[in-house]
């Protein structure tokens, strides 16, 4: 992708994951005709079905193709096979899916295949410092980032799934912490946002509802969408949302997400909550400047105060009214 030289003039994307998605609004943007194919039947196959629903209109209003639950059966090269094209004269790609049996052929002048990344660890000598590591996950690490070398320690992208630089920053302070003054911190103790940098951006902390359904958590979910806020309003703001998740008879916050504008500075609130134990009560109870975008995260929250509203209470609340 950054070798690019000029524009092509279609671009196939195969994977709809954060990167993909990134490149592919990019290239879009930028003039390129961008088709996206995706063996999920849903862009962010990880991410929450109402974000990714949001995200997928918006990347189709841009002019994008997206072909979800795609079955590729093979990607053919023509043109001069011994190199990738950067510039024009372009080599041809042909990416053909098997839809209902039959051949649905796409063609572009450039590929690119954002189905993951593995870790570049091999041939760096980790064998004969006996640290193990295998072609998937990298280096194989303990919950204290230590090596089969008891002496190496390792951390972020090589070694762990939470391939984010805010992710390794943290994972490094911990792990030196546990090298050199004999802490125990461990990696699961890490609580890591993330965000994927699309417009409309989609920021997330915590749990998702289906994994929260996986664990057999019993939870209840808020959701303010940003059409009904007055900032957003103002500011023509007509997609998008915030949705908090928390613990069945509690205000205790489990996980978020956001999708609008700027979906990655907002997390960071809901991030600080569910670190810090503050609860949904308390954060609805937290005065927010007027109007702003983040006055939705304190109006989800206050979703949560219909729970304490109890026919005794709504009677003792008429009571006083009356007097």
């Amino acid at each position: 992708f950054f070798n690019l030289m000029e524009l092509p003039p279609r671009m196939c994307v195969i994977g709809c994951g954060p990167v993909g998605l990134e490149m592919a609004q990019s290239l879009q943007r930028f003039g390129c005709q961008v088709t996206c194919f995706e063996a999920q039947p849903q862009l962010l196959p990880k991410e929450d079905k109402d974000a990714a629903q949001v995200l997928k209109k918006s990347l189709e209003n841009d002019g994008l193709v997206i072909k979800l639950g795609a079955k590729i059966k093979r990607v053919e090269w023509t043109g001069d096979v011994s190199s990738p094209s950067y510039c024009a004269p372009w080599n041809k790609y042909r990416v053909v899916l098997d839809v209902d049996g039959q051949e649905e052929v796409h063609e572009c002048e450039a590929i690119l295949n954002a189905t993951g990344r593995t870790p570049n660890v091999f041939g760096i000598g980790l064998e004969e410092a006996g640290v193990d590591y295998d072609n998937k996950r990298g280096v194989l690490i303990d919950e204290y980032f230590k090596t089969t070398n008891p002496d190496v320690y390792s951390c972020g992208d090589c070694s762990t799934a939470y391939k984010f630089t805010h992710s390794a920053d943290f994972q490094a302070r911990l792990a030196i912490r546990n090298m050199f003054l004999g802490d125990n911190n461990r990696l699961s103790q890490l609580l890591i946002p993330w965000a994927t940098y699309t417009e409309p951006e989609v920021g997330h902390v915590g749990l998702y509802e289906y994994e929260l359904e996986e664990r057999g958590i019993q939870y209840e979910t808020y959701k303010r969408d940003f059409v009904d806020v007055d900032r957003c309003k103002c500011d023509g703001v007509t997609e998008g949302f915030v949705k908090i998740s928390v613990k069945k008879g509690t205000d205790e916050i489990l996980g978020a997400t956001v999708v609008g504008p700027n979906a990655g500075d907002l997390i960071s609130e809901l991030t600080v909550c569910i670190q810090s134990n503050i609860g949904a009560a308390q954060l609805a109870g937290i005065i927010h400047p007027y109007p702003t975008t983040a006055e939705a995260i304190r109006q989800c929250a206050a979703q949560y105060n219909k729970n304490i509203r109890t026919p005794a209470v709504n009677r003792a609340l008429e009571i006083l009214l009356q007097k």
